[in-house]
């Protein structure tokens, strides 16, 4: 049970350092639907490990209907593992998670309904997904890497890259490297650039329309 409680201060830690809501451990620990989440999941897990799987997902069931933060006790999750807000939260069974990942409200780690065996996505280290993605299917999100806001990411993506939209689509590859990345505001907007280039293209037409001369 020691590495169960080293876990979760790892995951307090993580909460201090990512939220600048967060004015102190107690807090977290007392108010933080992420923290009671990740307490229930890390005793499920063990549990499961050992085959007390109907035990196990009852402890799940519970923690879902305290928190509204749903993770099967199969989830291997690892250290400094941060669920903002949480509401709405879906990690299947057969997912995989590295050390210090970010998920916002709304996001779902799921399966496509046609896989077997490992039907989960695995998620690398220093992850952020934000609120309202689906990451769905047995492929790996690469460490370093950001899924923007809803976006619906349904193949691989590699390290330090950036998916937005539906379906997701890499926008930017190499782009950050080093610590957890949270900014979820100015990531690139593939559609707007286009819509840019498009008005663009237009005015140029329609001066060469209104002064042929200049042609």
């Amino acid at each position: 049970m020691s590495a169960v409680f080293d876990n979760i201060r790892s995951d307090i830690d993580a909460v201090m350092a990512r939220d600048p809501a967060a004015k102190s451990r107690w807090e977290v620990l007392l108010c933080y639907p992420s923290i009671k989440a990740m307490a229930y999941h890390r005793i499920a897990h063990r549990l499961y490990q050992k085959g007390y799987t109907t035990l196990a997902r009852w402890i799940s069931q519970h923690s879902r209907h305290k928190t509204g933060i749903e993770i099967h006790p199969g989830a291997q999750i690892g250290k400094g593992f941060f669920i903002d807000h949480g509401d709405g939260v879906v990690i299947g069974e057969t997912t995989i998670i590295g050390d210090n990942v970010t998920v916002y409200q709304g996001v779902t780690l799921g399966g496509t309904g046609k896989d077997v065996g490992k039907r989960h996505p695995t998620i690398g280290s220093n992850v952020t997904i934000g609120a309202g993605a689906k990451v769905l299917g047995p492929f790996t999100v690469g460490c370093g890497s950001k899924i923007g806001a809803s976006a619906v990411v349904l193949k691989a993506v590699p390290p330090n890259c950036t998916v937005v939209g539906n379906p997701g689509r890499i926008v930017r590859r190499e782009g950050y490297v080093g610590g957890v990345d949270l900014d979820q505001v100015n990531l690139p907007d593939p559609v707007k650039e286009r819509i840019d280039r498009l008005e663009k293209r237009i005015l140029e037409l329609e001066a060469q329309i209104n002064h042929p001369s200049d042609r």
